[in-house]
C-alpha cells in the first residue's frame, strides 16, 4: 500500500497546476490585453495609410486641410508600427534599428497611401492618379526592403527592384494614355468637391422683347384715321 501511495503521488504532483487559479486568471488576462493591443496595431495600419490615401490625391484642393489629414494618417500607422514592431514583440530592437524602422514605416505609410488613393480616386484625378499609381509602386517597395529586418537592403539594387521599376514605368504610361484620353472624352473636367455647377441654359426661354434691347431702333407708327370723320373735301367754295 505504501509502494502504491508514493508511486501515485508524483503523478499527482506532475498533473496539479504550478500557478494555481490567480495564475491561470493573469494568463487570460494577459492574452486578452494582447488580442486587444494586435486588433489596434492591425487596424492603425489601415485607418492611417486610408488618411493619407485621401490627403495626397485630395491635396490641391485645399492644402492646409489635407495637410493636416496626411499628418494625422502619418502619426496613426506611426503608432501602429510602434505597438506591433516594439511593444508587442518579445525581442525589442536596438536604438539605430528603431530609427530605420519608424523612418521607412513613414515611407511605406505614404506610397500605400499614394498607390492607394490614386488608383481609388483615378476617375476623379486621371492625370494625378497616373502619377500617383507608380510613385506608390516604387515607394512602398523600397520603404519595405528598407523596414523588413529578413531582407538585406542591398536588395533594393537587385533584379526584383529593377523588375518594381519596370512595372511602375509601363503603369505611368499607360495610366497616362487612358487618362488623356478620359480628359478628351470630358473636356477636362475633373473632380470637384464642392463646386456648384452653372444651371444649363434653357432651350424653352422665352425670346427677348424688341423694345428691350438696346440695338434695335424704336418703330414710329402713325397713328390710325378716324373711321366716324370723313375725309375734308376741298371743291374750292368756301362755306
Amino acid at each position: 500500500m505504501t509502494q502504491l501511495l508514493d508511486a501515485h503521488t508524483p503523478q499527482t504532483a506532475a498533473n496539479a497546476p504550478a500557478g494555481g487559479r490567480a495564475s491561470r486568471r493573469k494568463a487570460q488576462t494577459s492574452r486578452k490585453r494582447s488580442l486587444a493591443a494586435r486588433y489596434l496595431g492591425y487596424v492603425g495600419y489601415f485607418v492611417g495609410a486610408g488618411l493619407i490615401s485621401g490627403a495626397v490625391v485630395h491635396h490641391p484642393l485645399d492644402p492646409d486641410r489635407y495637410t493636416r489629414i496626411a499628418a494625422y494618417g502619418a502619426l496613426v500607422f506611426l503608432a501602429a508600427t510602434i505597438l506591433n514592431e516594439f511593444l508587442l514583440t518579445r525581442e525589442r530592437p536596438g536604438m539605430p534599428r528603431m530609427l530605420v524602422v519608424i523612418g521607412s514605416s513613414l515611407l511605406l505609410s505614404f506610397g500605400i497611401g499614394m498607390l492607394s488613393g490614386g488608383l481609388q480616386h483615378f476617375d476623379d484625378f486621371p492625370a494625378r492618379g497616373a502619377v500617383l499609381v507608380p510613385a506608390g509602386i516604387v515607394v512602398s517597395f523600397i520603404a519595405y526592403v528598407i523596414k523588413d529586418a529578413d531582407t538585406p537592403w542591398q536588395r533594393i539594387f537587385s533584379v526584383l527592384c529593377l523588375t518594381v521599376v519596370v512595372v511602375a514605368a509601363l503603369a505611368f504610361f499607360g495610366l497616362r494614355e487612358v487618362a488623356a484620353s478620359m480628359e478628351t472624352t470630358s473636356g477636362g473636367h475633373g473632380h470637384g468637391h464642392g463646386s456648384v455647377e452653372e444651371p444649363a441654359a434653357d432651350d424653352h426661354a422665352p425670346a427677348p422683347s424688341p423694345s428691350t434691347d438696346a440695338t434695335t431702333k424704336p418703330v414710329t407708327s402713325t397713328p390710325p384715321t378716324s373711321a366716324a370723320t370723313p375725309p375734308a373735301h376741298n371743291d374750292g367754295h368756301d362755306h
